[in-house]
């Protein structure tokens, strides 16, 4: 996989699931689209860059969720939502390659 499927996967969690849940009110299902891109990402973090780094960029997914929240207070609920986003999505195309060059090279 690449460094892109699981930007992406990632990216769509955090929009997807605010998206979805400011559009049906219904949290739950926002936490279920959140969750399963979450999941997914993580999937592809291990696969590509390691058990090491898909933790990191996990914890990285879920403190910007949670970042979001006391970050809408000031400056906006869209604002806080691309900020954390963006900055997950930085980290995820840094810190998301392929192990594979790196076990090349040594």
């Amino acid at each position: 996989m690449s460094r892109i499927a699981s930007t992406a996967l990632a990216t769509t969690g955090l929009l997807g699931g605010y998206a979805t849940g400011r559009a049906t009110k219904k949290r739950p299902l926002a936490a279920v689209v959140l969750g399963a891109a979450g999941v997914g990402a993580f999937l592809l973090w291990k696969k590509d860059a390691g058990t090491g780094k898909a933790v990191a960029l996990a914890s990285a997914y879920l403190v910007g969720f949670g970042a979001s929240h006391p970050l809408a207070k000031k400056i906006g609920a869209w604002p806080a939502v691309n900020t954390v986003t963006a900055g997950v999505a930085l980290l995820s195309l840094v810190l998301g390659g392929s192990k594979k060059k790196a076990e090349e090279l040594s």
